[in-house]
């Protein structure tokens, strides 16, 4: 009987654990998921926020998609500190129970489609949707804000996130200078014609751009209308930089290039017309 009692004692205790360990992760988040050497990315805007390539990607769509939508930066704020919390800004295929994708939106609550919440700037659409329908949410914490559209078990939890999602927005909403800085690594996932292609189409779908050449083998050229529109494609471009196999980026007398991985004088050279100019890596 003693020994069925200790083992019985020793159940509990390990899931008793198992539990804390849980709660632990799902309030810390991203904090313990990510060594700092893996961080190829570093934001600088009035505050510095380090993120991994597949992170840093799905940051600059969510402010993509909310600029897109005539969203303010406050949102942008709001939607960036949900994705850290819910999924440490990455593209989760499960979750808690049958939540799924950057916001863990849940098909049984209808949000969509599995597949449809997987897609970035779907659950990125349906997040800013359902937020510009709360009454009031502009003048709200940003975790109460969140909290109105995710009904999550830890509704402090966002608040969190608030400093670095206002580091990044500022940022990626063009509000900084060469803010956007990503290390891309000796393999990116694309090269040459194919690149250029996709680096463009997702582009034009990110930022709803019209008249963006999707032609050009070796890259794109992109008219912004103010200089603020052009760093905010000059930093989605670095942003998916692993992803899409850029190789440099220029605007104005500035360029980030894939080998320094920072932002630098582009040797007297500034890019046409006032454009933003990216280049892709060759085949091979």
């Amino acid at each position: 009987m003693r020994t069925r009692a200790t083992v019985a004692g020793g159940v509990v205790l390990i899931l008793v654990a198992v539990i804390a360990i849980w709660l632990v992760v799902r309030q810390v988040g991203d904090r313990l998921q990510l060594p700092l050497a893996a961080r190829k990315c570093t934001v600088q805007a009035d505050g510095r926020v380090a993120l991994d390539a597949d992170q840093m990607a799905n940051a600059a769509t969510i402010a993509a998609i909310g600029a897109q939508r005539g969203m303010s930066e406050r949102a942008v704020v709001v939607a960036l500190a949900t994705a850290y919390q819910e999924s440490g800004l990455r593209n989760l295929a499960d979750g808690d129970r049958d939540s799924v994708g950057l916001f863990q939106q849940r098909p049984s609550q209808g949000w969509g489609t599995p597949a449809q919440i997987r897609d970035p700037r779907y659950a990125a659409n349906r997040f800013y949707a359902a937020l510009k329908k709360v009454r009031g949410w502009e003048k709200m914490r940003v975790t109460d804000a969140a909290q109105r559209v995710q009904r999550s078990a830890f509704p402090e939890a966002y608040q969190k996130w608030a400093d670095d999602s206002e580091v990044l927005s500022r940022a990626l909403m063009g509000d900084a200078t060469g803010a956007v800085a990503c290390t891309v690594g000796r393999t990116p996932a694309m090269h040459g014609a194919a690149a250029a292609t996709q680096l463009t189409r997702n582009l034009v779908l990110d930022w709803g751009l019209k008249g963006t050449d999707p032609t050009d083998p070796t890259g794109l050229a992109v008219t912004p209308d103010d200089q603020r529109d052009g760093w905010r494609y000059a930093h989605w471009l670095v942003s998916h930089a692993q992803d899409h196999g850029v190789k440099r980026v220029r605007f104005g007398d500035l360029e980030w290039t894939a080998r320094a991985g920072t932002w630098g004088r582009a040797d007297g050279e500034q890019s046409p017309a006032g454009q933003v100019v990216a280049e892709v890596f060759n085949e091979g």
